[in-house]
């Protein structure tokens, strides 16, 4: 049987491990609050409150010029047109795979022919999954193509505002948890690209 003085940590123990589980002080705030007092008391602004930023969304400034719309509208039909084209053959595959099921559950055909009929109804699909896969990677290619003249004028624009109001950095929208919303850029930037 332990004695209960030796189960119990020593004061020394104490201190050591608070010691080890203390955080370590960073010097950054008091760094950056004797920088700040510097500058105030010689009379001068902080470099950093200076600094002047906006934002854009992006995305939005390409596709709601007027170049964007219709782009998306092109985009849009020829997509359709696509889909309406692929629909067609999967629902025309379905019909030809509903037909094998019957045909195999009515026990008429032999083995090797249903197999055959099979075999070929799978690759049928299996192009027709390629030409889906393909259909997407050709749209977002037909996307790319038409909307990055749009975008190159909504930058131009968007360097143009920033060189004359003195902006420093324009940062994406999408990754700003908090902006003031008249440093937003995105509808100045479809105003003037239009």
């Amino acid at each position: 049987q332990r004695p209960i003085a030796m189960a119990l940590p020593t004061m020394a123990n104490l201190r050591s491990t608070a010691r080890r589980a203390a955080p370590r002080r960073s010097f950054a705030p008091l760094l950056l609050s004797l920088v700040a007092g510097v500058f105030l008391l010689l009379g001068a602004s902080p470099p950093f409150a200076q600094s002047k930023f906006a934002v854009i969304d992006t995305q939005r400034a390409v596709m709601e010029t007027e170049d964007g719309l219709r782009v998306a509208a092109m985009l849009k039909k020829l997509f359709d047109t696509r889909q309406l084209e692929l629909d067609g053959k999967q629902r025309s595959l379905q019909d030809d795979r509903d037909a094998l099921e019957k045909e195999a559950a009515a026990g008429k055909a032999s083995k090797e022919s249903l197999q055959k009929k099979y075999e070929n109804l799978q690759k049928q699909m299996a192009d027709l999954q390629a030409q889906l896969v393909e259909a997407q990677r050709e749209m977002q290619r037909k996307e790319k193509e038409l909307t990055t003249p749009i975008l190159n004028g909504v930058m131009g624009i968007v360097r143009r505002i920033a060189s004359q109001e003195g902006f420093e950095m324009v940062v994406e929208k999408s990754v700003v948890p908090y902006f003031r919303a008249d440093l937003e850029l995105t509808d100045r930037a479809i105003q003037m690209y239009n």
